[in-house]
């Protein structure tokens, strides 16, 4: 149970080239006759037996400090040179997370340490937080993006919610999860600005809505195992509903509940109510509306939007239908008419709501849930007009995100493709790259114009990541000119870009591309495995599946891109009829392997269910060795039940 907290201390005897880490302060190391050392480590602060840790292995540490107190990065050899690109940021985000909190780091140390077949992603052990391999990263990655940093901060958080403050069962896990969750919003907030901080909540939010779990409470009292807990609802939905809150309160008492909480409850556990209780405390609010909603009922706001005018009086009744359960909640709604805005907060708290509003001129748009602060689904009745003024006028990605998505589905309109080629301008990286994946070039009006900011973009737009979109667009035209750009891609220090200027070049001169690819070291190729499979898919290369099979699984549930997962699919479905014996074993390792590492996502179940109908396929099949291929399959499934 989580609600145990101890003092612990431990003695580890190793062989005397490998290094230890433990919790807390290596007190001793006592070298012996034999080559073997005995470590011993001490941690005299209370804290839960399930983050007790002991590492050994060979490791590079690479050495760090915040306020005087050590922050270590344990790394394999390989990546000791990059340990901090990778890690860097956690003496920032540590001055960061304390004062926020109001609440200043309360442990010894801090250390980080990578291992191989981690199945958990990541686990925030007091003081010696573990990471998957996956977090270490070759440098071709990290100029594109580091994918780790979200994590690093959710680890590092947990060492006031999570650690300092325990949850006092499995059912309340959230008040762990759900802040470490939202700790990587504030954090992109913080360092990178709300675009960023937007974009991720809403591939979180996501997460949550296809994850089929509308039936489950945040809290939950009953469960038949306590790894059900550990799921999207626990994690992905509570950071939503965390924003809402926030935005419920206001940032000072938000902020100042946390501290409260994490006060009162320093070095013990505590519950979602006396969340509720620290919150009331310092805003002088009733917020058992909130909880009992939120925290203990399930599902999330499903809204229809319809607006009436009257053109006579100079109103609009904007009506708010509630689908399913209701739900009461505040609601911004934004007026854009002549050169500005005029912003309502109405309560909405019936399954009809009508709200009339007066207007000078007949407005432009009207924006539903203005601050996208809502866990909701909304069917808003908005024209393509609107959708084209939203992008250049609403400021939220989510507005720029939902108009840009609306208008690409309308670029046979002049004034909507226009929009689009604007997009290629945007502040937000992810929003020029969303425009670069939805153009379409071959419609009527295709201009010069529109490949002339392509082209900018490709050679000169600071983030590698579009840089890279850019080239496939171009790489799409087939044109014999860019060759030089593809060529001068090829040798770019970012993967990205590598792996986008060799599926362009393969387009327009397939024999130097393959003779590229033999070139590549096989570390390389693992970095570029889309681009190359993708290749390898157009190829037909039998010789290429156990290749295929390492990604393909990454590649259907893994990228947000439709375009990649429906590459994947396909590769999967020739994979799953083919009698290759190690590209069926490279694919039922990977099951297994991803199974376990999202099992609170439900993917262990998913991964079965695959595997089965591989092996029904199998047994429709005419391979000779289909028995052998089964048994592999079975053997896959038999380890994700265990």
């Amino acid at each position: 149970s989580p609600n145990q907290k101890s003092t612990e201390e431990i003695y580890m005897t190793v062989p005397s080239k490998f290094v230890t880490l433990s919790n807390g302060e290596l007190i001793s190391q006592t070298s012996h006759a034999d080559g073997t050392r005995t470590d011993y480590w001490k941690m005299d602060k209370k804290h839960a037996p399930y983050l007790f840790f002991m590492g050994v292995g060979e490791f590079s540490i690479v050495k760090d400090t915040w306020n005087g107190i050590d922050v270590n990065y344990y790394v394999e050899k390989e990546y000791e040179s990059v340990a901090k690109d990778i890690f860097g940021k956690t003496p920032e985000m540590m001055t960061f997370f304390s004062t926020i909190t109001g609440v200043p780091y309360q442990w010894n140390k801090y250390s980080q340490i990578v291992v191989r077949d981690y199945v958990s992603g990541a686990m925030e052990n007091t003081t010696a937080v573990v990471h998957g391999e996956a977090a270490q990263q070759k440098k071709g990655q990290l100029i594109d993006n580091n994918e780790w940093e979200g994590t690093i901060a959710h680890e590092l958080f947990h060492h006031w919610f999570g650690d300092l403050v325990t949850a006092e069962s499995w059912s309340n896990l959230t008040v762990n999860e759900s802040f470490a969750t939202y700790s990587v919003y504030l954090w992109y907030e913080h360092k990178y600005g709300k675009d960023k901080a937007n974009a991720h909540m809403y591939d979180d939010v996501q997460t949550y809505l296809q994850s089929q779990s509308e039936g489950k409470k945040l809290v939950r009292f009953y469960y038949e195992n306590r790894e059900d807990m550990f799921d999207t609802v626990s994690y992905h939905k509570g950071n939503a509903i965390l924003h809402m809150l926030r935005d419920v309160l206001g940032d000072e008492a938000f902020f100042a509940g946390m501290k409260n909480y994490l006060i009162e409850h320093k070095f013990g556990t505590a519950e979602a109510q006396e969340l509720r209780l620290s919150f009331e405390e310092v805003s002088g609010k009733d917020l058992n509306w909130f909880f009992n909603q939120w925290y203990y009922g399930d599902g999330h706001i499903r809204l229809s939007v319809t607006y009436d005018y009257n053109t006579i009086i100079n109103t609009v009744t904007v009506n708010i239908n509630q689908q399913g359960k209701t739900f009461k909640f505040p609601l911004s709604i934004d007026i854009y008419e002549g050169n500005g805005k005029t912003r309502h907060n109405v309560w909405v708290n019936k399954t009809r709501n009508s709200f009339t509003f007066p207007f000078n001129k007949l407005p432009k748009l009207i924006n539903v849930d203005a601050k996208h602060v809502l866990l909701a689904e909304i069917d808003d009745k908005k024209t393509l007009e609107n959708y084209i003024f939203q992008f250049k006028n609403a400021p939220h990605y989510l507005d720029r995100r939902y108009a840009l998505e609306e208008i690409a589905k309308h670029q046979d309109n002049k004034e909507a493709f226009n929009t689009l080629i604007k997009a290629f301008s945007d502040p937000y990286y992810e929003i020029r790259i969303l425009a670069l994946e939805r153009v379409d070039l071959f419609q009527k009006y295709y201009k010069k114009e529109a490949i002339a900011k392509i082209e900018n973009l490709a050679k000169f737009d600071k983030k590698t990541l579009v840089r890279a979109a850019a080239i496939e667009v171009l790489g799409k035209l087939v044109e014999a000119g860019y060759r030089p750009l593809f060529e001068k891609g090829m040798n770019s220090e970012s993967y990205a870009i590598l792996g986008k200027s060799l599926f362009s070049l393969y387009q327009i001169d397939k024999k130097a591309t393959l003779d590229k690819i033999n070139t590549l070291s096989e570390d390389t190729k693992e970095h570029l495995a889309e681009s190359i499979t993708n290749i390898y898919i157009n190829e037909k290369d039998k010789t290429k599946l156990p290749f295929i099979a390492n990604h393909v699984l990454s590649g259907m549930f893994l990228s947000n891109n439709k375009r990649v997962q429906q590459l994947y699919s396909e590769a999967f479905k020739w994979i799953s009829e083919s009698n290759n014996k190690e590209a069926i074993t490279n694919l039922t390792d990977d099951f297994v392997k991803l199974g376990k590492m999202y099992k609170k996502f439900n993917f262990d179940k998913m991964a079965i269910n695959m595997l089965n109908q591989l092996v029904y396929t199998q047994q429709q099949s005419s391979n000779k060795n289909k028995d052998e291929l089964i048994l592999i399959l079975k053997t896959g499934m038999a380890k994700l039940i265990e």
